[in-house]
């Protein structure tokens, strides 16, 4: 069974219409396609890693575009001159695109390439005007910041 039907979720869940089209769209997406092979890491509590071994691209050849809530890497290889003859052609040389879905929220921090790895460091950083706040009841005008670790967020309304 390829296909899982949403339709029951999608008529008692209200607001959630992007997480069933990004679920529907990644089954359709998948082509197959393995190259390059990736890496991804969580580094911290709101820190991410992605690592793609793109061996013989330079950094002129490779375009990381990051969208609302889409990341995309492309590599596109130049046409490089040689002295001699290929007799043997194992290293992959053809161009590629890699798409990752992004969480709310979610920013590229910065990107290297090194040794034949690009690595893409993404952190998450949730504004303060969507994260949860405490009601208080009785007229009491004060609102809270929810404490998740972070430094002292209290806030008059």
């Amino acid at each position: 069974m390829n296909r899982f039907d949403l339709s029951p979720y999608r008529r008692s869940m209200v607001g959630f219409d992007r997480l069933f089209d990004m679920i529907e769209n990644q089954n359709r997406g998948q082509t197959g396609e393995k190259y390059p092979p990736f890496n991804i890491e969580r580094r911290g509590e709101d820190a991410y890693r992605i690592t793609l071994a793109v061996a013989g691209f330079k950094p002129a050849d490779l375009d990381i575009t990051a969208h609302q809530n889409l990341l995309v890497v492309q590599g596109r290889k130049g046409e490089e001159t040689t002295d001699g003859e290929f007799l043997h052609v194992g290293i992959a040389q053809r161009g590629f695109e890699r798409r990752f879905e992004l969480a709310d929220y979610v920013r590229v921090e910065s990107a290297d390439l090194a040794d034949g790895l690009l690595t893409i460091d993404l952190v998450r950083e949730v504004p303060d005007a969507v994260k949860p706040k405490k009601i208080a009841i009785g007229g009491q005008t004060r609102l809270e910041v929810v404490d998740n670790g972070d430094e002292d967020t209290s806030a008059a309304a």
